[in-house]
């Protein structure tokens, strides 16, 4: 089968801050790739920034390739399930150029894993895979086109009516292959999620682990990248040399939570590479923390959320660690690693002079701390379902029109107010 995998070219006008707009590897679509060709299909890959490609130029491409199903993701790349943007145009413009040109129309995406009725009517497409997709994906190119009532985790129409067929879906994971990206697309890869000196050479997004052990009630993981599971040592090292051997420099550890493991270490630190990691800062001890830095590390994002043990509570944070003891292993991890990165939530009775003070010691001390930013209660989050229930059809426009009333100040890159939800996706899902 002839299979056509598309990451749009995004645009974030008026969008919420999703963390980095600048353009990363698809990872969800590299691993909807490897498996598909390893099962005998032709694929073409394309990705609207990576290979500068207009909407309408991604539609050209893909009809010249006449496949027989097109895969269309709604976030950016996996890096951003959790934390993606609410609206819908992008993708939704990609498939009006493209119209009857490729094939049965496939969303995949964190949308459509928590509202599948909701994200196959705003996309008008015709499948409409729930949670992780590389898997699903695989099992459609293999016969489940023509029997989507036997594939799980599915969203199509039949009739007037829309079928669920289940899911959400959770890839195995452990056993992926390693992915394999353009050279082009590495060597345009620039941007280092890194803040403390310009890039050396071009960086990639590797994921060593999928899911998160906790269950912060902010995360928004219920319906995909749920459990954790940890990738083949063997897969892992293949992929990374494989981006050396391309002139990486850089890598981004795309992990949700990225825990302390040896083995993954001591290979790196034999490797010419830099490397970033996400991690909870109380997972690690002094001794591993040493070990990050030797093995490469440049740069620690890591989630502290609350200032004090009662924030941290109402965070479901599961942390034993105490604000004194956070400070300690953040100013320890700055010793071996030159960006470190604390992050904080606006937690409701949390004190803002409390919170400047322990910005500022750490600031002096070489580690950056975030001015509190807001959540967004996501609708795969438990912030989410304790505020409006699970999620129905208007779940997105709740959870952003929550978002918008709460606050009158974002992030601390939010340079403008984010628009409503219907302004955002007016003009390619009207109502």
């Amino acid at each position: 089968m002839r299979i056509a995998l598309v990451n749009p070219t995004w645009s974030f006008e008026n969008s919420i801050d999703v963390g980095c707009r600048s353009p990363h590897l698809p990872m969800d679509l590299g691993a909807c790739k490897v498996l598909l060709e390893r099962a005998g299909h032709a694929v073409l890959m394309l990705d609207g920034a990576l290979d500068g490609l207009s909407l309408a130029d991604l539609a050209e491409r893909v009809a010249d390739f006449a496949p027989t199903m097109t895969v269309v993701t709604t976030a950016p790349t996996y890096l951003f399930w959790r934390c993606t943007q609410p609206e819908l145009r992008v993708p939704r413009a990609f498939l009006d150029a493209l119209g009857t040109r490729g094939g049965r129309t496939v969303a995949v995406g964190p949308h459509g894993s928590v509202t599948p009725e909701t994200t196959l009517a705003k996309l008008a497409c015709d499948i409409v895979v729930r949670g992780e997709c590389e898997e699903m994906v695989t099992r459609l190119a293999e016969g489940g086109l023509a029997r989507l009532d036997a594939v799980p985790a599915l969203a199509f129409r039949d009739g007037a009516e829309i079928v669920v067929t289940g899911g959400p879906a959770a890839t195995g994971f452990v056993d992926l292959p390693a992915l394999t990206w353009p050279d082009a697309w590495v060597a345009r890869h620039a941007h280092h999620h890194r803040f403390d000196r310009a890039p050396e050479g071009p960086g990639a997004e590797v994921e060593a682990s999928r899911g998160c052990p906790y269950s912060c009630t902010f995360s928004a993981k219920i319906d995909f990248r749920d459990t954790y599971r940890r990738r083949a040592l063997p897969n892992i090292l293949e992929e990374v040399d494989r981006l050396i051997a391309q002139g990486a420099t850089y890598l981004y550890f795309i992990d949700e939570i990225f825990l302390p493991q040896r083995p993954l270490l001591e290979a790196l630190a034999t490797r010419k590479v830099e490397f970033r990691v996400q991690t909870r800062i109380d997972l690690w001890k002094p001794d591993m923390l040493d070990l990050l830095g030797a093995a490469g590390c440049v740069s620690i994002e890591a989630g502290v959320e609350s200032l004090t043990e009662a924030g941290r509570a109402l965070l479901d944070e599961n942390c034993r660690a105490s604000t004194d003891d956070l400070a300690e292993r953040l100013l320890h991890a700055r010793r071996s690693v030159p960006f470190v990165q604390a992050n904080l939530i606006r937690v409701a009775g949390d004190d803002p002079a409390l919170a400047a003070a322990w910005r500022d010691r750490l600031r002096a001390a070489g580690v950056w701390a975030n001015d509190p930013v807001p959540l967004y209660p996501y609708p795969s989050s438990p912030d989410y379902r304790r505020l409006r229930g699970e999620p129905d059809g208007e779940a997105w426009e709740r959870a952003h029109a929550h978002y918008l009333g709460q606050f009158d100040r974002f992030s601390d890159i939010q340079e403008e107010r984010p628009a409503p939800l219907r302004e955002l996706e007016a003009a390619c899902c009207p109502a």
